[in-house]
């Protein structure tokens, strides 16, 4: 799917598809309900950020969202604020589609960091697309909670 899959700047109006498939994709992970209720907040995208955190999305050929990727903050060092695979998508390729492009996009714009705080089942796919762990991070959802952080040195 992810050779036939395309990408685009996300347009506001989107921000509620994106923000339930940014849900969809993290309760994948079998995580319970009241994880799943902190979580809104945070993996909400409102409208009117959605061109200021640099929104991508990955669409099929049909215009059905597969994915999408923020690329946050001001060069030099800059933040993956949100990267999300509908699970139907998930191992087609489209994160790596999200990712790499997240990656040049960063480099055009001059970031010579980009950083962020992973999910720990998505840690082995940020190893394969060459980060690598700095610390830890405190959850933005979950108090007590700590998550990897991992950069990319562009």
């Amino acid at each position: 799917m992810a050779h036939s899959a395309h990408l685009r700047p996300a347009r506001p109006e989107e921000a509620a598809q994106l923000s339930a498939l940014a849900l969809r994709s993290k309760a994948h992970w079998g995580y319970d309900e009241a994880f799943m209720a902190a979580c809104v907040d945070e993996l909400t995208l409102p409208p009117s950020e959605v061109t200021r955190r640099r929104t991508t999305v990955a669409e099929d050929g049909d215009g059905r969202l597969l994915g999408l990727v923020t690329l946050e903050g001001a060069p030099p060092v800059g933040e993956l604020g949100l990267m999300f695979v509908d699970p139907d998508a998930i191992g087609l390729g489209v994160g790596r589609l999200l990712f790499e492009h997240m990656r040049d996009a960063a480099r055009e714009a001059g970031f010579r960091k980009v950083s962020w705080a992973a999910d720990p089942n998505a840690v082995p796919f940020y190893e394969a697309m060459g980060g690598r762990h700095a610390g830890v991070i405190p959850s933005g959802s979950v108090p007590g909670r700590t998550l990897p952080l991992m950069e990319l040195s562009l």
